[in-house]
């Protein structure tokens, strides 16, 4: 089953809202499985016209929640025929609420350890970045931990950032 969701609510009659960085470490995106979960793909862009100092971009699993706006069913789009059949992922797969699967964190709570899914990228403002690990390769993201998309760039820059995932 894989399923696809970014930093935004599903947008429908308009077009994804990106978020503001700000100058301080961000998450964008947090993603809290029930169990197992594989991160099949990442993809993260940005606004800025003029290439600055770069941002530093991290794809990590954590033990501690960021408070973020909470996602909800119609968020988290079903890419496959399994998904489709099973319904509501976050019936058994996919815990949502402020401090579980959402976006757009305000307050990043006190990170205690980190498991580095990626290794962290310096990326320029003007640029996107997609990533797909290959068949085999994928990082898993235990069950009940957070899987995070932290940003931390020197000035304000919007961004749009995703996850496909798979169980």
């Amino acid at each position: 089953m894989q399923y696809k969701f970014y930093n935004g609510h599903m947008q429908t009659t308009a077009v994804p809202t990106a978020v503001a960085s700000g100058t301080a470490i961000k998450t964008l995106l947090q993603f809290k499985p029930l169990i197992p979960a594989k991160i099949k793909s990442i993809n993260i862009s940005f606004d800025g016209l003029t290439s600055t100092t770069p941002g530093v971009v991290e794809l990590i699993e954590t033990d501690v929640a960021a408070t973020v706006t909470a996602y909800v069913a119609a968020d988290l789009t079903t890419l496959d025929a399994e998904a489709l059949l099973l319904g509501d992922p976050t019936s058994s797969l996919i815990s949502v609420g402020t401090s579980a699967s959402g976006f757009t964190a305000s307050a990043e709570g006190t990170t205690t350890a980190v498991r580095n899914l990626l290794t962290p990228v310096q990326l320029p403002n003007t640029g996107p970045f997609i990533f797909h690990w290959a068949l085999g390769d994928e990082p898993v993201v235990q069950a009940n931990k957070f899987c995070r998309i932290r940003v931390t760039f020197g000035t304000t820059v919007n961004i749009l950032c995703g996850l496909t995932v798979a169980f």
